[in-house]
């Protein structure tokens, strides 16, 4: 078998109306740094906060409600952080059986950021909105239901 090509790391394209709101919203309320934005036909920018690098895209790019999971080192300070800043936070910090303690954090466009960390030791995994806001818990047998 042939070496294996090595890939490199992913930059999420989300989709936006608003290129000035979207842009506004990710740099002072979630603390992410412009790189660049470009206006000609379908606005486009670049944010990066730490290691995540996003695409914000209004036009062809993209489709509305995306989900992107992005490590942080404390899910819970990060929450706070951004609940303080006025950001939407769709679920507050809780451990899922995967491995990861997550807060949820909605755009202006219904775009969901899931900040994960290592999961809180003693915690028992949380409840779960999935991508229509209704609420699914844990079964004894390890399966989810609809609460």
């Amino acid at each position: 078998m042939s070496a294996k090509v090595e890939v490199g790391s992913v930059t999420p394209i989300l989709r936006v109306a608003d290129i000035a709101a979207s842009v506004d919203y990710y740099t002072r309320v979630l603390g992410f740094a412009l790189n660049w934005r470009d206006d000609d036909g379908n606005a486009f920018a670049s944010v990066t906060r730490g290691g995540c690098t996003l695409f914000l895209s209004v036009g062809d790019q993209g489709h509305a409600g995306g989900w992107v999971w992005v490590a942080t080192a404390d899910a819970d300070a990060l929450g706070e952080e951004l609940r303080a800043n006025g950001a939407k936070v769709r679920h507050p910090p809780a451990n899922y059986p995967w491995g990861s303690r997550e807060v949820h954090i909605e755009d202006l466009d219904g775009n969901v950021i899931r900040f994960g960390s290592a999961n809180k030791a003693g915690e028992p995994s949380g409840d779960w909105l999935d991508m229509h806001g209704v609420r699914w818990t844990r079964t004894a047998g390890g399966g989810w239901t609809r609460a």
